[in-house]
């Protein structure tokens, strides 16, 4: 039994009592059911009594009188207390317990998937960095987190699109052209341009790829290190991110929102909705009616369209394209984005607390040795995407930027995360997969097997019946790290669930040694060894990170 199943379970309890008269309430839609801190309070616990007392007229520990005994009279419960003010405390019989490992093994990767989000369709957007240097340890955050939110919300039933935003217009494109065009010609680079090792690398990729492209006259030479050096650089940053395991549905160009007239049209449509205005020759958007410290400039005195004009046509273009909420994934000095960006929603006539939703994340540092990391080999004054995989790999970076609430400034310490002990976290996960894979690779080798006669009421140590505990909750975790938007909380859980496993490992004998024979228990525990291996899979794969069989 679930708790799922027990929270349906209660659900009906509730509704015969109304049925029967004694309760006059409405049935709930949802109830809550918490494995509790404290074994002695049973193997789950519910605060549906005092939720419903008010509207039943009758003190907590009344109702929960009238629920308990219905709830006794469930195959698979054993006990029923009320306790504190009415909280119903539950506790399964062994059997029941022992069952959910055959309900785990059965569904496989789909244990832990729910409809909680079911047909709410969602515009991703994350990373974004401008197409003018390889990707920094700031997007390198966003990418982990991003794709892993992505995965958590698709398994809660959601119609996800990531994507990425180009900012291929503007005056960064062309400070990047230059800078590439100098590189070519062997000049200095431009004040304000870029420098870097990936500068020269894409010049000359460039050049070669280009023929007789420095025998061009200078603006002409100098477009096409613009249109072919963005190509190129955008080339690049695909690339890292493929090898990152990051995958995006859309890459969207700002360019096109320009070319294609959508910044007037978008400009129009808020017109429409009365939150355009003009002054001193400016056409400004009122977002001050909607919570900005400031109304926004539109189009300048001068004709010039702002990068604030083509964030409103961005935000209509994913509403267009049926996004139901807009989730945008920002970076730490973005903090002052999040009310513009929402007033546009309002001012386009959406609700701001529900179409567009903005995430900031905290900065990223990197230690070796105890002192911080500042320089990329490549890129002079950041450290980027390939430089943290160089350092520390795809699965150790994926996790632990994953595995931090984004509210929260994260360190990286390439010692700690190459190190193969407990203090790395996601050694400490996947080694108790790997654990699992060679305890079932040593049952192989004996002709052991999961037998089909599984008897779970044998799983009844404290041991197990923790593990098992730690499986039921999988399900609930990933409903709320969707509905929260934190795929931090899943690697939390792996990590507990981890525990849960090494615990019983050091105290359950699941294979026989020497001349022992194999019985009902050893099956029953292999039986606990997969559900608990699928999990553990199951919630790795949600972050983008590897399941080794071996370590």
């Amino acid at each position: 039994m679930t708790p799922a199943d027990l929270s349906q379970a209660i659900q009906a309890a509730v509704s015969s009592a109304v049925e029967a008269g004694e309760l006059a309430v409405a049935v709930p839609e949802h109830v809550t059911v918490e494995r509790p801190k404290n074994r002695d309070h049973g193997d789950y616990a519910t605060n549906v009594a005092l939720q419903l007392a008010k509207a039943a007229g009758k003190p907590p520990r009344a109702v929960a009188e009238v629920l308990s005994e219905r709830l006794r009279g469930i195959t698979g419960v054993a006990k029923v207390d009320i306790a504190g003010p009415g909280f119903l405390n539950i506790t399964l019989d062994t059997a029941t317990a022992g069952a959910l490992a055959r309900v785990v093994v059965e569904a496989g990767e789909a244990y832990g998937r729910n409809e909680a989000l079911k047909g709410l369709r969602i515009n991703l957007e994350f990373v974004s960095a401008n197409p003018t240097g390889p990707i920094h340890i700031g997007g390198v955050r966003w990418a982990a987190v991003g794709d892993s939110l992505a995965r958590v919300l698709r398994a809660s039933g959601a119609d996800v699109t990531t994507e990425y935003y180009l900012n291929d217009a503007g005056v960064q494109i062309s400070k990047f052209a230059a800078s590439l065009q100098a590189a070519a010609n062997g000049r200095e680079v431009p004040e304000g341009g870029y420098v870097g090792e990936y500068i020269v690398d894409i010049a000359k990729a460039l050049t070669d790829a280009v023929p007789g492209v420095l025998d061009l006259p200078e603006a002409e030479q100098l477009e096409v290190f613009r249109t072919e050096g963005l190509k190129l650089m955008v080339a690049e940053i695909k690339r890292s991110m493929d090898e990152f395991g990051t995958h995006f549905d859309v890459w969207f160009s700002e360019r096109t929102l320009h070319d294609s007239g959508a910044v007037e049209k978008a400009i129009d449509r808020l017109r429409e909705q009365g939150h355009v205005f003009e002054q001193d020759g400016a056409v400004f958007l009122r977002t001050t009616d909607f919570g900005d410290d400031k109304d926004r400039v539109l189009i300048k005195a001068d004709g010039d369209k702002t990068y604030f004009a083509a964030d409103a046509a961005y935000y209509l273009s994913k509403r267009d394209r049926g996004a139901e909420v807009a989730l945008y994934m920002l970076g730490a000095d973005h903090h002052g984005y999040v009310n513009r960006l929402k007033a546009i929603a309002a001012c386009a006539g959406d609700d701001m607390d529900r179409n567009i939703e903005v995430k900031i994340g905290q900065f990223v540092k990197m230690l070796r040795d105890g002192e911080e990391v500042r320089m990329s080999k490549r890129a002079g004054n950041i450290i980027t995407i390939d430089d943290v995989v160089e350092w520390i790999g795809v699965d150790a970076a994926r996790y632990t930027l994953a595995r931090s609430s984004t509210d929260s400034t994260i360190t990286l310490d390439i010692n700690v995360l190459t190190s193969q002990t407990n203090e790395n976290r996601v050694f400490y996960v996947q080694y108790a997969h790997a654990r699992m894979s060679s305890l079932q690779r040593k049952a192989a080798d004996m002709g052991i097997t999961r037998s089909a006669d599984f008897k779970p009421e044998l799983l009844g140590t404290q041991w197990e019946n923790e593990l098992l505990g730690q499986l039921a909750k999988f399900p609930g975790v990933l409903a709320e790290a969707g509905e929260f938007r934190q795929p931090h909380r899943v690697a939390v859980y792996l990590e507990e669930l981890a525990g849960a496993y090494h615990r019983f490992w050091d105290n359950c004998q699941v294979l026989p040694k020497g001349d022992d024979e194999v019985t009902d228990l050893t099956h029953a525990r292999l039986w606990l060894v997969e559900a608990t291996r699928t999990v553990l899979a199951n919630g790795l794969t949600l972050l983008g990170v590897s399941t080794p069989e071996r370590m």
